[in-house]
């Protein structure tokens, strides 16, 4: 989602920069010309001296850029990585598993099935509720549907297990690995 979210807010950016650029750098409409000022006398005096919406509704809309800005900025700083997981220890007390230990063990798991060239997991959600997402680059020999089979049984079943949670939902995401064509001779 965040990544739609900054494709879209650069590319709305761009194009305005690039009108508002042309728009000066050419003298054109609305400017008239190089040489006329942009407000003239009478829409300066008309807007400054304005009774009505106009002053409110610039303060607003700045404030709303700015809170929509500010909003962006801290949602990039914002982890999308969950650091632990809570697993019950049977005495009532909770410890945590360092996100990074399970992705990484979900990762040489899942990188060592056949068909597989490369894992890598991604531990997201809450520390009650963790999530995988799990991206897997197949050979060009792989079979998805066994590779999906065994990282649905196995290799989950075994993280769900050693974390102590009843379920842990996960999404794959396969690619098959470029590969250079073999000559028929």
């Amino acid at each position: 989602m965040l990544g739609k979210v900054n494709r879209t807010l650069l590319a709305v950016i761009g194009a305005v920069l690039l009108a508002a650029g042309t728009t000066l750098l050419g003298g054109w409409w609305p400017l008239h010309g190089r040489h006329v000022p942009l407000l003239t006398e009478e829409a300066r005096h008309r807007y400054w001296h304005a009774d009505g919406w106009w002053w409110w509704a610039v303060p607003a809309g700045l404030a709303l850029c700015v809170l929509l800005a500010l909003w962006w900025l801290l949602s990039q700083v914002r982890r999308a990585r969950l650091g632990a997981v809570e697993v019950d220890t049977g005495d009532g007390a909770f410890a945590l598993l360092r996100g990074r230990a399970l992705e990484e063990a979900v990762a040489a798991e899942a990188g060592a099935l056949d068909g597989v060239a490369h894992c890598r997991a991604s531990l997201c959600g809450r520390r009650g509720s963790p999530a995988l997402r799990i991206a897997m680059e197949l050979e060009p020999h792989g079979v998805p549907a066994d590779a999906l089979a065994a990282l649905a049984g196995p290799v989950l079943t075994g993280a769900r297990t050693s974390a102590g949670l009843p379920g842990l939902p996960a999404e794959a995401r396969l690619k098959v690995t470029s590969h250079r064509a073999q000559r028929v001779t």
